[in-house]
C-alpha cells in the first residue's frame, strides 16, 4: 500500500514533514516525497491529512470498562485503600470469562478509536485467573491491537490463588515470546499485598524471561507505609532487592516516592507512569514530575485510552501544580511509551521512517494558523484531539477507515456489553 500525500507528524522531537510512505509485510519500507505507485499497488490518497504514529496506553486496566456508570458504594469509601476494597476488588472479584472478554473487548475498540494502537494492560479476576489473559489477547485480536499483558499477582486472596496468578503469568510470557502482536510480563499489584516470597518469585520471573515486572508503586501513601512497616524498606528498593526492577519493568504512578528511589528507578532503566486523571478522581495526589527521566510514560490506569485527552490533562494539572515541568514534557511522555513497546517488541515503534511498524494514526485537523516543527506541540495541546481520528492502522491493516471500525458490528457489541455489565453489577453487589 502507499500512501500519498500526507504530512507526517513526531511529538518527540517535534517535527512536521509531507511525505509518502509505502507499506509492506505490517512495516514502513519507504518515505519520500513524490513516491511512484508500483503495479498492483493499492494507493491511498491523503490529500494532506496528518498522520501520526499509534499511541500507546502505557498502564491500564480493561477489566474496568464495564464499570462505567455502575453505582457507588452505599457508605462511601474515605481513602484509598476503602476505594480498593469496596469498589475495585469487589469488581474484579466478580469477573467471570463473559465479563472480562467484553471489558476488554470495549477497552480496545473505543481505544482503536481513540487513535491508540497498543495497550499495556494490567488484569485481575481472582475468580477466575486460568487462560483470563488469552480472554484479554482474543477481544484484543478481535479489533486488532497490539498488547503487553500480566496478571496482577497478589497473597491477598491466599497461596492458592497467589500461585495461580504466578502461573497465568509464566504461561503467558512464554507462549507469547514470539508473537509479533503481544508480550507478556511479570504481573504484581502493589508492595503492600506482596510477601517476600512472592516477590522474590516475580524477580525470578523477571530475570528468567527479560519480561520485566509491572506493578503499581506508591500510588498511595499506604503503600510506603506498609511496606516500611511489614518489611523495613522502602517500595523501590524493595523491588530492587528481589531482582523486580529492570530495563522492562513497569512501575504506574510512583506519586508518594521519595527522590531517591526515583533515582533508582532511573539508573536501573525502569519505567514509571503517569496516570492523571485517575490521580486526580483518586485523590491520592500529584506525582512529582520534575524528578522523573526519561523512562517516564503516560498511561490511563482504566479510564478509556483516549491519549489525546490523558496527556492535555495532564498538562493542565501540571500547570497549576507545585511540580511543574516543561512545556513538552507531557507530550515527550506520551511519545516515550513508543520507546517502552520497543523494548518488547524488538523494533523501533513511534518514528515512521523505514523499518518502523506500520502502526498509525490519520487525523483531519485543519489549522487556522500554520503548523511547524516549532509549534506542533501547540497545535497537539490546545487544537487536536481523539476525535479527529479518521483512520486507524495496525501493522499495515486499517482497523478503522472513515470514523468506522473495520469488520466490527459496533452498535450490536455495545448492546450486548450492557447486558454483561448488568449480570456483573449485580454479582458484586452479592459479594
Amino acid at each position: 500500500m502507499l500512501l500519498k500525500n500526507a504530512t507526517v507528524l513526531i511529538l518527540s522531537p517535534e517535527r512536521v514533514e509531507r511525505a509518502d510512505l509505502r507499506v509492506q509485510d505490517g512495516a514502513i519500507v519507504a518515505r519520500g516525497k513524490d513516491l511512484r505507485p508500483l503495479e498492483e499497488e493499492e494507493t491511498v490518497d491523503l490529500f494532506g491529512l496528518f498522520i501520526m504514529p499509534g499511541m500507546v496506553n502505557a498502564h491500564t486496566h480493561l477489566y474496568s470498562a464495564l464499570a462505567r456508570g455502575m453505582s457507588a458504594p452505599k457508605i462511601p469509601a474515605n481513602n484509598f485503600v476503602q476505594i480498593l476494597r469496596k469498589i475495585w476488588w469487589k469488581l474484579d472479584q466478580s469477573l467471570d470469562e463473559e465479563s472480562i472478554y467484553y471489558s476488554a473487548l470495549v477497552g480496545s475498540l473505543e481505544a482503536v478509536k481513540y487513535g491508540a494502537t497498543t495497550l499495556i494492560d494490567h488484569h485481575a479476576s481472582p475468580n477466575h485467573i486460568k487462560d483470563s489473559l488469552d480472554i484479554i489477547k482474543k477481544a484484543m485480536a478481535t479489533v486488532g491491537m497490539r498488547g503487553i499483558l500480566c496478571y496482577e499477582t497478589t497473597d491477598r486472596g491466599g497461596r492458592r490463588r497467589r500461585n495461580e496468578g504466578l502461573g497465568e503469568n509464566e504461561r503467558f510470557i512464554a507462549e507469547n515470546a514470539d508473537n509479533p502482536y503481544f508480550k507478556g510480563t511479570a504481573g504484581a499489584h502493589a508492595s503492600f499485598t506482596l510477601n517476600d516470597e512472592t516477590m522474590e518469585a516475580l524477580g525470578q520471573m523477571s530475570e528468567k524471561y527479560d519480561c520485566g515486572v509491572h506493578i503499581h508503586a506508591a500510588e498511595d501513601n499506604a503503600d510506603i507505609i506498609n511496606t516500611m512497616k511489614k518489611y523495613g524498606i522502602g517500595v523501590v528498593r524493595r523491588l530492587q532487592k528481589f531482582g523486580a526492577l529492570s530495563h522492562k519493568s513497569i512501575l504506574a504512578h510512583g506519586i508518594h516516592l521519595p527522590k531517591s528511589q526515583v533515582a533508582t528507578i532511573g539508573k536501573s532503566r525502569a519505567w514509571i507512569i503517569h496516570n492523571p486523571r485517575s490521580n486526580m478522581n483518586n485523590a491520592v495526589g500529584y506525582a512529582p514530575l520534575q524528578w522523573f527521566g526519561d523512562h517516564s510514560a503516560i498511561g490511563t490506569d482504566g479510564f478509556p485510552s483516549d491519549m489525546f485527552e490523558e496527556s492535555k490533562i495532564g498538562f493542565f494539572r501540571n500547570r497549576e501544580s507545585d511540580h511543574r515541568v516543561s512545556f513538552g514534557r507531557l507530550p515527550e511522555m506520551l511519545h516515550a511509551g513508543q520507546k517502552l513497546v520497543s523494548r518488547f517488541f524488538g523494533r523501533e515503534f513511534g518514528t515512521l521512517e523505514v523499518g518502523s511498524p506500520a502502526d498509525l494514526i490519520v487525523l483531519k485537523y485543519t489549522p487556522p494558523t500554520p503548523l511547524t516543527d516549532l509549534n506542533l506541540l501547540g497545535h497537539f495541546l490546545f487544537g487536536m484531539s481523539s476525535g479527529m481520528v479518521t483512520h486507524t492502522m495496525v501493522n499495515g491493516e486499517w482497523q478503522m477507515w472513515d470514523g468506522g471500525l473495520v469488520g466490527i458490528d459496533e452498535e450490536k457489541i455495545m448492546n450486548e456489553a450492557s447486558v454483561v455489565a448488568q449480570r456483573l453489577w449485580k454479582r458484586m453487589e452479592k459479594s
